[in-house]
């Protein structure tokens, strides 16, 4: 299969993928940098960094600034409404943002506080920010790239500076909407040191060390990929995050195995792995099969977090469902029921049971809907080719299996930007809608220098 002159993407210097003969959709935009470029990096750039940042902007009394980026978010739902429901009159997308309204409502039933609706819809609306990613093509995003290329280096370098010192974050408290959080440094099934770098918690900074690898290794050579793996593994180690060391290992055996293949496989197995990688939902299932009722800490102490999953994180939403609100079970009980929301702000706290997996937690939040929904985003990721949208699948599909991503929100921006073309109503569509819709945002190429 040869590939076409103006569809092949670069992904490193010297070679390209082989795609099928049909235009991305941008191709004609190559430095786009518009509303959901900016509303992601800003998102990236304040949640990687987000323990300095609520430091000092605490410190300089500037807190407001902190929610820039959920500006931009409200921003980008208007500009979902006006590309893939005025104009590209995509059902799905119409349907969509219904049952996201409807799910906001339930929500707020399930909740019992206002404050907690209003979390509930700060939560869910960077998804709208992935979303406009629909009929555009991630590479063709250069200066989105430029910037988060050195947030790779950046993160990796606040975990090795706070191994060295004490960082006058950590500790520190917060409000949002009432609510108070901490940016910590124990872990709390084995009170041991996770250092946490710039970020506001160990798993952050390990999502950032892994998630910035990923965005960046599609575009860099192979011996690059390869000298700063270790690199960043060493880091992931330090925060002992291990669900973050484990998929960054299988991401790099599977782009290795990528980048070795003959020019003309190299694109079918990159896909045929991010169809493969939404097996991971089947995970947990499977888990809970084996292991439900084991106690796996007799094996080994470090499988603590894991039996608590398969025990309590993965069920207990499900038996308190069926006593708080059993309408969820075809419903859903709407959105922040057992996510941040219901810590923060609910009146049935006592039944808050942290569901650390994005699928189970999104089918709790929308009910059996969503099982159509992830059907519809498989076929559409089967007929993608935009190979930073196929390697986001393989990354987020896996991370997600013990993590539900919905905080901090780059997690969720990524896995919306997967889910993306399920807005395409047909093929070539995306093409007409990206052409036709004109951003809600000046671009700032000039702002930005071009990458090297």
């Amino acid at each position: 299969m040869a590939a076409h002159p103006s569809s092949s993407t670069l992904v490193a210097p010297g070679f390209r993928f082989a795609e099928p003969p049909i235009d991305d959709g941008v191709q004609a935009s190559g430095s786009t940098f518009n509303l959901e470029a900016i509303a992601l990096v800003l998102y990236f750039y304040r949640d990687a960094l987000a323990g300095a940042l609520r430091y000092y902007l605490a410190v300089a009394k500037i807190d407001p600034i902190w929610f820039l980026p959920d500006i931009f978010a409200m921003v980008c739902i208007l500009a979902f409404i006006q590309r893939y429901i005025l104009v590209g009159r995509s059902l799905v997308a119409i349907l969509t943002l219904f049952y996201i309204a409807f799910a906001l409502y339930l929500g707020y039933v399930f909740l019992g506080y206002f404050t907690g609706m209003i979390s509930s819809f700060k939560m869910i609306a960077p998804v709208f920010v992935g979303f406009c990613f629909c009929g555009r093509d991630f590479g063709q995003y250069r200066r989105l790239l430029a910037w988060i290329h050195p947030l790779f280096y950046l993160t990796i370098f606040g975990i090795f500076l706070s191994s060295r010192i004490q960082l006058p974050w950590v500790g520190f408290a917060y409000e949002t909407f009432g609510g108070t959080r901490q940016a910590s440094r124990l872990w709390w099934a084995a009170s041991e040191t996770r250092l946490a770098g710039l970020a506001a918690d160990s798993t952050m900074a390990a999502f950032f060390v892994f998630i910035t690898y990923v965005v960046t290794s599609v575009r860099r050579s192979l011996l690059w990929c390869l000298l700063w793996a270790p690199v960043g593994l060493y880091a992931i180690k330090l925060t002992t995050s291990k669900t973050s060391l484990g998929v960054m290992v299988i991401y790099v055996v599977c782009l290795v195995i990528v980048r070795l293949l003959p020019e003309r496989e190299k694109f079918p197995m990159l896909r045929r792995m991010a169809l493969l990688s939404f097996l991971s939902i089947l995970v947990p299932a499977l888990l809970m099969a084996l292991f439900s009722g084991t106690s796996l800490v007799s094996i080994s102490r470090s499988l603590y977090s894991l039996q608590d999953r398969v025990n309590n994180s993965w069920q207990l939403p499900f038996v308190y469902m069926a006593d708080l609100m059993p309408v969820g079970f075809f419903f859903g009980c709407g959105l922040g029921c057992f996510n941040y929301p219901q810590l923060l702000f609910s009146n049935k706290l006592s039944y808050y049971v942290p569901v650390d997996n994005f699928y189970l937690g999104t089918y709790l939040m929308f009910g059996p809907i969503f099982v159509v929904f992830v059907i519809l985003v498989i076929l559409a990721v089967a007929r993608t080719r935009d190979i930073y949208k196929l390697s986001f699948a393989i990354a987020m599909n896996l991370f997600t299996i013990t993590v539900l991503a919905y905080g901090p929100a780059s997690g969720l921006i990524m896995l919306s930007v997967v889910f993306s073309e399920v807005f395409a109503r047909e093929k070539g569509r995306a093409d007409r809608i990206a052409s036709s819709a004109a951003p809600l945002a000046p671009d700032v190429d000039d702002l930005v220098s071009r990458p090297a």
